[in-house]
C-alpha cells in the first residue's frame, strides 16, 4: 500500500475518532468499557483453556 494512502486512511480514522470522543463522550466511554471486557473474556477463556490442557 502507498504510504501516503496508509497515512490518509490513519488520519481519517484519528479524525473519526476524536470527533465521537467530543461529540459523544458517555458513548465512547461505553464502547471501550465494552471492548475491554470483551478482552477480559477472551483471555480468561484462553486461561481456562490451557489450564484444562494441564488438569
Amino acid at each position: 500500500m502507498n504510504p501516503r494512502v496508509r497515512l490518509l486512511i490513519i488520519l481519517i480514522v484519528v479524525a473519526v475518532i476524536l470527533y465521537f470522543v467530543i461529540a459523544q463522550p458517555d458513548n465512547a466511554a461505553a464502547l471501550v468499557r465494552t471492548i475491554l471486557a470483551a478482552i477480559g473474556d477472551a483471555i480468561n477463556q484462553i486461561i481456562r483453556f490451557f489450564r484444562g490442557l494441564t488438569a
